[in-house]
């Protein structure tokens, strides 16, 4: 039994004329009858009542008539629904995005364009480290990721695009020595006690803080690692030690700590949006369009 079928059902049905049916279905009358016949012949049974001058429903035609209906109207239910997925206007994304990313605006204007587009895509969000992320794009189980990308090698297979170039800030104790200074060099952090987070977790940012100090003459001294970034800001709030970390975290009021620009030019740090290369799912496209509106 095919949807032809029952379309062809539902209008003679309605009409319970053979020719105005026809006309309504768009062919001609000989091909609804072979439907109907071929209707009653899959299900056994006689859907109508018909002679020269006089077509009604049987019993069972009667009965059949509001299921084939629901049918009709279910069919073209999933044939909307299986549109509206292939354009991209349903379906979920599930993105990523380090600890730092939503304390700048770049990720909630992001988001927020795209819903407002896209109010039926469902997103799902999961913090995530950078190193995670670039698995999980890898491995099929996450779709976008906000990242602060490092070693080229993380990203073989991943395309990016730069959301924005942000500042980094030394964070130190509010008490600490250069608390009132209004900005500082690396080099003046150099006595310090460090905290950064385990370099397996995402080199981006470990890496850029190894190389500003290399470039400031010495190796930090790492005393503590901590896996969330503001529990690093937390930490050094307390006088546990001295971190770098980019602008954004400035927006963690936490007592005691404070922030400092840092005065090198390369003193920077990129945050960009990952997807796989070659992902050409409408929806993921739509997120890019987002993203390259926020660019704008």
């Amino acid at each position: 039994m095919e949807l032809k079928h029952l379309r062809a059902f539902v209008a003679l049905a309605e009409d319970l004329h053979f020719g105005r049916a026809a006309q309504r279905l768009g062919i001609a009358q000989p091909q609804l009858s072979v439907a109907i016949q071929g209707l009653e012949a899959i299900l056994g049974i006689r859907l109508f009542e018909r002679s020269r001058r006089h077509v009604a429903l049987t019993d069972a035609g009667r009965l059949f008539l509001p299921e084939a209906r629901a049918t009709l109207v279910q069919a073209e239910r999933a044939r909307r629904t299986a549109l509206r997925a292939a354009r991209g206007e349903i379906g979920r994304i599930d993105i990523g995005f380090t600890g730092s990313a939503p304390f700048n605006t770049a990720m909630p204007q992001i988001i927020s364009r795209f819903r407002h587009r896209w109010p039926d895509v469902k997103m799902s969000l999961r913090e995530m480290s950078t190193n995670v992320q670039f698995q999980a794009l890898h491995g099929g189980t996450l779709d976008i990721g906000f990242v602060r990308p490092g070693e080229p090698a993380e990203t073989e297979g991943i395309s990016l695009r730069t959301v924005l170039v942000e500042p980094l800030f030394a964070v130190i104790p509010a008490d600490h020595r250069l608390a009132e200074q209004t900005s500082l060099s690396v080099a003046s952090l150099a006595e310090e006690s460090f905290i950064l987070h385990p370099r397996h977790i995402g080199t981006g940012l470990y890496d850029k803080v190894m190389s500003l100090c290399a470039m400031a003459g010495f190796p930090p001294r790492v005393d503590l690692e901590a896996h969330q970034m503001s529990t690093i800001v937390g930490l050094a709030a307390a006088g546990l030690g001295v971190s770098i970390v980019p602008e954004a975290m400035r927006r963690v009021h936490v007592d005691g700590a404070r922030f400092i620009p840092l005065i090198e030019a390369e003193a920077t740090m990129v945050l960009a949006v990952a997807c796989r290369d070659g992902d050409k799912r409408p929806a993921i496209l739509h997120f890019l369009d987002a993203v390259a509106s926020y660019q704008s």
